[in-house]
């Protein structure tokens, strides 16, 4: 594990930065940023599309390790080259900023009122990849859409399960299971959700750290006593489905949780801006993050 690394992630002040749009969510991505489907036939060429978005993003002198403390890389994403240099390389050595590799292959059908992660083949050897790629961590995705016990503590196990695998290998793992903001009964599933990661957390390593990426939730610090946890190197929030405004309101209400955003964070951002659009965008969004990740407002 990199020391200068493991320093930028435990103490710094910022925010992540989630560029790890993958198969099912790249499509919608480039939408937003005003590539309309026509302008590819295959996942070569959209893969070619979206790379080219995240390359203008962290070449931009609005995004570096100031602000940013990290960046969630997709697999091809770490396996490609910005300004000539590996992904990964390029985001230390020239901008400060540590890189993660997203690991999970996507969500399996809906039981329990949970989506686990599908199996994923050949993890070891993506680890291997991602310890080649100068990769931090990793990062794994699933969701809870209902508070069903057995199915939140299925996900945890199940996070817990590989994020094993992944410290193994020497490599930081963030578990992901995200909480839908669409779900009827939100708060009693971040609850039991809690419950579940404590246990997880117990029965961690003490001298190996993890991380969590959780749903901003809908009781205020709710994860604090896990964020206070010296096993625990961050408690990140995803912003799930909320606008940037909403998603930096209540993150700046939450003393334990520091951002890991994706659309919240390309929010606005367009193509066809030019290079100054571009940059004051890019800027705004991440004075926002940052701010609401740095500088905690009293709840209301």
């Amino acid at each position: 594990m990199d020391t200068a690394q493991f320093a930028v992630i435990r103490s710094t002040p910022g925010f992540f930065a989630a560029l790890d749009q993958s198969g099912g969510s790249t499509p919608k991505a480039l939408a937003e940023y005003g590539v309309a489907p026509d302008r590819y036939t295959n996942d070569a060429e959209m893969y070619d599309l979206v790379h080219a978005m995240r390359t203008r993003i962290v070449t931009n002198p609005a995004f570096d390790g100031t602000r940013v403390l990290a960046a969630i890389l997709f697999e091809q994403t770490m396996t490609r080259a910005v300004d000539g240099l590996p992904t990964g390389q390029y985001l230390w050595e020239k901008k400060h900023v540590v890189p993660f590799l997203k690991v999970d292959k996507g969500l399996s059908d809906s039981e329990h009122g949970v989506r686990l992660m599908k199996p994923i083949d050949g993890v070891d050897d993506t680890l291997a990849e991602a310890n080649r790629h100068g990769m931090f961590g990793t990062k794994m995705r699933s969701v809870i859409d209902d508070a069903n016990p057995a199915g939140i503590q299925s996900i945890v196990d199940q996070q817990f399960d590989l994020a094993a695998r992944i410290a193994a290998a020497g490599l930081v793992p963030i578990i992901e299971p995200e909480v839908s903001i669409a779900s009827p009964r939100k708060a009693e599933a971040e609850e039991l959700l809690r419950e579940a990661l404590e246990r997880g957390v117990a029965a961690w390593r003490a001298d190996t750290p993890v991380m969590l990426k959780l749903t901003i939730p809908t009781r205020v610090a709710l994860y604090a006593d896990l964020a206070a946890d010296p096993r625990v190197l961050r408690v990140l929030a995803l912003s799930g489905g909320y606008s940037r405004t909403e998603a930096c309101e209540l993150l700046a209400r939450d003393p334990s949780m520091i951002a890991s955003f994706s659309r919240a964070l390309l929010e606005g951002l367009r193509e066809d801006q030019s290079e100054r659009d571009f940059t004051a965008r890019l800027d705004a969004s991440i004075a926002e993050i940052y701010r609401a990740s740095t500088v905690k407002q009293p709840a209301t």
